[in-house]
């Protein structure tokens, strides 16, 4: 599914205009990646928790020339299912 899939499923499950689901869909993505961005989790009970880890430096390898490549530490989202969302997906 994809974005504009999605739209068109919260549109029509909560009986709204495309043009408003797409409105709240895209003020949900804004609000989640603002906290990560404070490093603060999400959580939704029942369907998970999004959140940031830290990636320690770590050493690469340029697949083409072999040439070892100094990867910086970064923060990258996370995100953890809920009890119920795997139990739904495992029915």
């Amino acid at each position: 599914m994809n974005k504009s899939e999605l739209i068109e499923a919260v549109a029509a499950s909560a009986d709204l205009p495309k043009a408003a689901a797409a409105r709240a869909i895209d003020a949900m993505i804004d609000s989640v990646t603002e906290a990560l961005q404070k490093s603060e989790p999400v959580v939704l009970v029942g369907f998970g928790t999004f959140a940031t880890k830290d990636r320690a430096a770590r050493t690469g390898r340029n697949p083409q020339t072999g040439a070892t490549i100094e990867i910086k530490a970064a923060k990258v989202p996370s995100f953890k299912p809920g009890k119920a969302l795997k139990d739904a997906v495992n029915a």
